[in-house]
């Protein structure tokens, strides 16, 4: 662990950078970008990280950029993370410095993580003398729902220093549920894997007065849906829980015509690679099984999303631990129980030991309890947690580097 006097004079450090760091989130915030393609964003990265001693990368895939600070002495590699990107989502909150892009809003704070990136950079460059090893800052667009994460493993982001890391940690920002300030975490998993099962029942269409003369995929369709409810509370344990939830069903034009096919999708969560591994093998042999039963033909397509973000129990620990150090121990908290959230952070743990964290920005002002979730239209970020998200980032790779010398 890092001392109580450097982590006391790293949070004076970046209490010092608080300004520059509001200016960039708000900077960002004013001027979103969706997906893989972020030049905008890009740039303003590129400018804020601008006459540090950092190895620079840019992706060829995607807008991202990877930057390398080399300690002074040889050591191991940490890998920093943060995404970049925002959502299809239309802003509410009137504030000064609101979305000026239609229909796009950074709605869950990736606005904020590319700042704290920035800060934690800028405050590991200061300490450059005291790190044997080196860090990798990752800035990552693509996080919702693009697979960013792997096109910056195809691209050799694991890779960047020369050495695999031997950790790995990430920050999300909270618009509700923890409180201002606080930081949680857990060993384990913190977050759940997201998948899509899409079904097409493939029937033959007739008409409303003579059923029998037809296949109707309609009622196949249905039953499958209400079979999937009962599979997972049959067929999973409690304790290890898979939660299937049909978003869109469409079968049919008029209300006396038997359609050719009914189609549904549905997202499949779990929080265990084993529990995610059965049920995208079970849940298209229920479907296949009721619909041939009913003389259909079924397509049942497994869409694989994002897997289940795994906390390291050693690296969960000293993240927990560091948290305490730096912020107090009154601030941190363990979460008792996953997120059912997704988050594209899981393929980085999946080869490196890693630690995500939440941190919370609910302003003091709301009640995190009923303030508006991230991704909603009315989620509002504080970030005058940013110099403290900096502080943690830095703080992480600081005690791993120190320690190594």
């Amino acid at each position: 662990m890092t001392d109580a006097a450097a982590l006391s004079r790293l949070r004076d450090s970046a209490a010092l950078l608080q300004p520059d760091l509001v200016a960039l989130r708000r900077a960002l915030h004013r001027e979103p970008e969706i997906g893989l393609e972020l030049p905008q964003t890009q740039a303003k990265v590129l400018a804020a990280l601008e006459g540090l001693p950092l190895e620079i990368t840019l992706g060829k895939q995607l807008s991202s950029v990877t930057a390398v600070l080399r300690g002074a002495r040889p050591g191991p590699t940490v890998l920093l993370r943060a995404d970049l990107d925002a959502l299809p989502v239309q802003e509410a909150d009137g504030l000064e410095y609101a979305s000026a892009v239609p229909g796009t809003m950074h709605a869950c704070g990736h606005d904020l993580h590319t700042a704290g990136l920035v800060g934690a950079a800028r405050l590991l460059c200061e300490r450059q003398a005291e790190l044997a090893g080196s860090v990798v800052f990752m800035f990552q667009p693509g996080e919702e729902g693009d697979g960013g994460a792997r096109l910056m493993i195809e691209e050799g982001v694991l890779d960047a220093s020369g050495e695999r890391p031997v950790a790995a940690y990430a920050l999300h920002v909270g618009a509700s549920v923890l409180p201002h300030g606080w930081v949680a975490t857990r060993p384990g998993p913190v977050m759940a894997a997201a998948d899509v099962l899409a079904v097409t029942m493939h029937g033959r269409g007739g008409h409303g007065s003579s059923p029998h003369l037809a296949l109707d995929p309609v009622p196949a369709a249905c039953e499958a849906v209400t079979a999937l409810q009962t599979m997972v509370t049959r067929r999973f344990d409690a304790f290890d829980p898979v939660v299937i939830t049909v978003g869109n069903f469409h079968a049919g034009t008029a209300d006396n015509v038997i359609p050719d096919d009914a189609v549904f999708q549905a997202t499949v969560r779990s929080f265990s690679p084993e529990a995610r591994t059965r049920v995208l093998e079970l849940a298209p042999q229920l479907v296949r099984g009721i619909g041939e039963a009913h003389g259909l033909t079924v397509e049942a397509v497994v869409e694989e999303g994002y897997p289940v973000t795994v906390n390291d129990p050693a690296e969960a620990g000293y993240a927990a631990e560091t948290a305490r150090q730096l912020l107090g121990a009154d601030r941190y908290i363990e979460m008792p129980r996953p997120v059912a959230g997704s988050e594209d952070f899981a393929v980085i743990g999946e080869q490196v030991p890693s630690a995500y964290l939440m941190l919370g920005a609910c302003p003091p002002d709301l009640d995190p309890f009923t303030a508006a979730y991230n991704h909603s239209p009315e989620a509002r970020f504080d970030d005058a947690v940013l110099a403290d998200g900096a502080a943690l980032l830095a703080a992480l790779a600081l005690g791993r580097l120190t320690a190594a010398s």
